[in-house]
């Protein structure tokens, strides 16, 4: 008779097949194509389509085909705003000082991974701010925090125009009084295996981060002053920046009242005491055992999202994750928004380039700034 302990599973596997596993889940997320239109027309038994619109909280379903808003197209009458960028030091921030070697976004899923103690490495992190036309330096500002930021501004002396773009959309916007006048700091996570550790963790790590670190490093280099109003205080992101920015907001009111969410990773990758079942905790005990805090909420998914076709139970269906906010934030009487997009795939730029002007114009609807 076989002894079993031949068979018995070593802990340190266990650990690198499931950063291997994590490290798949980021892969689709970072290259996941866009979902194709189906031929034809849509079938008969479809829900109905709900459109979304402005004065209205709920549930919207859209579908394509996908139509650009105008607000990303830069307009030779709209004063431009400006954009600074620099580079943040990593052996100079005491919260994120390194970052895991490999592990990353991009890192195939199942791939072999090194025995032995985790590398790091020192790293610089990509910022840069929107300042809107016409900002009186030192002045208290309202702003929102992008994570991802290096995705949503063109890269230095590009022509591209087909993405969406936030530095043209925030002059257009604000140009036509749909939004405050609003800095926007678009901030890139560390390498590596290092944005699951940043937006994936459900803890005030990364909010620290950005308040002690980020925030008074722009004011002190370029004299832009943010308001401590947190009514005038929005947190953005998509896949897991969209975790990362809800995470800000539930876990510091006081800090961020607006949250606006793209394909929203609200599932089960980085667990720990705070949160046994990672973001999923969010739906699933979070929202639904705490008392409605003061927080203004857009969120979407797409039907063709990552773990579409997974069960529940294995908490990696971002399609039932997001459901699963909606039902939560509607029954907790939340300001929300909840966008299903269908025939369309994680973070699809098609449905981001349409809908997300809009979005910005409910998230930020009934600022009225206090002075602070």
């Amino acid at each position: 008779m076989p002894s079993f302990r031949k068979w018995r599973i070593h802990p340190l596997l266990v650990v690198l097949v499931a950063i291997a596993l994590t490290a798949g889940l980021h892969a689709q997320r970072g290259g996941q194509p866009a979902a194709t239109q189906p031929p034809g027309p849509r079938p008969s038994t479809a829900p109905p389509l709900v459109p979304v619109r402005l004065n209205v909280d709920g549930n919207f379903r859209i579908a394509p085909t996908y139509t650009p808003d105008p607000a990303f197209s830069e307009k030779p009458d709209v004063p431009k705003g400006r954009v600074i960028r620099f580079t943040i030091d990593s052996a100079e921030s005491k919260i994120f000082p390194t970052a895991p070697v490999g592990g990353g976004r991009g890192a195939p899923a199942g791939g072999a991974a090194t025995a032995g103690p985790p590398q790091h490495q020192t790293f610089q992190r990509q910022v840069a701010v929107y300042i809107p036309a016409g900002y009186v330096p030192n002045t208290p500002t309202p702003f929102m925090v992008v994570q991802d930021g290096q995705t949503y501004i063109k890269d230095e002396g590009a022509t591209t125009t087909d993405k969406a773009f936030i530095p043209p959309m925030l002059d257009n916007l604000i140009h036509e009084k749909r939004i405050p006048r609003i800095v926007a700091v678009l901030i890139a996570p560390g390498p590596g295996g290092q944005p699951t550790i940043e937006y994936d963790t459900v803890s005030d790590r990364y909010t620290n981060f950005i308040e002690t670190e980020v925030l008074p490093r722009i004011t002190k280099d370029y004299q832009v002053a943010f308001t401590t109003d947190p009514e005038g205080r929005a947190t953005f992101g998509m896949s897991s920046g969209a975790a990362a920015a809800l995470t800000m907001a539930w876990l510091h009111p006081h800090l961020y009242h607006r949250v606006l969410s793209y394909s929203g990773t609200f599932v089960a990758l980085q667990r720990n005491v705070t949160a046994p079942n990672g973001a999923w905790d969010f739906h699933q005990t979070f929202i639904p055992n705490s008392e409605r805090k003061p927080l203004r909420i857009w969120i979407h998914v797409s039907e063709n999202d990552i773990g579409s076709t997974s069960p529940a139970e294995g908490m990696r269906n971002w399609v039932i994750a997001n459901n699963r906010m909606a039902e939560v934030l509607k029954t907790k009487g939340y300001p929300y928004q909840f966008v299903f997009s269908e025939a369309a795939g994680h973070v699809d730029q098609r449905v981001q380039l349409q809908t997300m002007p809009e979005a910005f114009e409910w998230v930020w609807k009934g600022y009225t700034p206090n002075g602070k």
